[in-house]
C-alpha cells in the first residue's frame, strides 16, 4: 500500500470513539446510513484537515516573508467511519482549550469522493503521506499526497511535487479526481479567489 497513513492524536481518537458508543451523539447525527448500520461501527484512515491560506495567482500567499510559500494551518482530524466493509460516514475532531473533542458525524458526496481519491492514491507507485486540503474561499476539498512521509502529519505546507486531487463536486473549471501538481493546481486556485483588478474610467 503506497499510503502511509499517519496516526492521529489519541485524545481525537478517543473523542470519535465515545461518540460512537453514545446512541444519543449516533442519533443526532442525523446520517441515515450511520443510524442503520448493523454491527460494530469502527473508526479508520485519520486524515488531517489543513486549511489553505489565500494565495495570489502565482500560487502564492498575499502576505508573508516571502510572499510565494502556501501556508495552511491544521483544522482538526477527519475518521472514517466502517460497519463491516462498508464506509457509513465519517466524523471530524477539533482542537479545543481543552484538547481534542468530537465535533460531528456527517455522510455525503465528500465521503464518496475521499474514499474514490484514496483508492486513487493506492494505485500510485510513489508512496505519500495523506492528508486532505480545505480551500474554504471556493468551497473545495482536495486530497493532499504529501512526499515527505516521515514528516509530522499536523504541521507543514505543500510542497510543489505534492500531488492534490480535487475531490468531487470540484469548483467549475476544476476537475474532480484529476491528480495535479500543487505548482500547477495553487497557481489556478489563486485565480479564482483573487478578485480582478478594478476598472478605471476615463476622467
Amino acid at each position: 500500500m503506497p499510503l502511509q497513513v499517519p496516526p492521529a492524536p489519541a485524545p481525537a481518537l478517543r473523542s470519535v470513539l465515545a461518540a460512537l458508543s453514545s446512541p444519543t451523539a449516533v442519533r443526532d447525527a442525523r446520517t441515515p446510513a450511520l443510524q442503520s448500520a448493523q454491527g460494530p461501527l469502527t473508526p479508520e484512515l485519520p486524515l488531517p484537515v489543513h486549511v489553505l491560506d489565500h494565495v495570489t495567482p502565482s500560487g502564492g500567499r498575499t502576505s508573508g516573508p516571502d510572499g510565494r510559500t502556501p501556508r495552511t494551518g491544521l483544522a482538526g482530524w477527519r475518521f472514517l467511519i466502517r460497519s463491516g466493509e462498508r464506509t457509513v460516514a465519517a466524523a471530524d475532531t477539533m482542537l479545543t482549550p481543552d484538547g481534542w473533542t468530537f465535533s460531528r458525524f456527517f455522510e455525503g458526496p465528500y465521503l464518496t469522493a475521499t474514499e474514490r481519491a484514496l483508492r486513487q492514491a493506492d494505485s500510485l507507485t510513489t508512496v505519500y503521506q495523506p492528508r486532505l486540503l480545505s480551500v474554504p474561499e471556493l468551497y473545495m476539498l482536495t486530497l493532499w499526497l504529501h512526499g515527505d512521509t516521515s514528516a509530522d502529519a499536523a504541521t507543514g505546507s505543500p510542497d510543489p511535487s505534492d500531488i492534490l486531487v480535487p475531490l468531487a463536486p470540484a469548483p467549475p473549471g476544476i476537475a474532480a479526481h484529476r491528480p495535479h501538481r500543487v505548482a500547477e493546481l495553487l497557481p489556478m486556485i489563486g485565480l479564482r479567489i483573487t478578485p480582478p483588478p478594478l476598472l478605471r474610467t476615463p476622467a
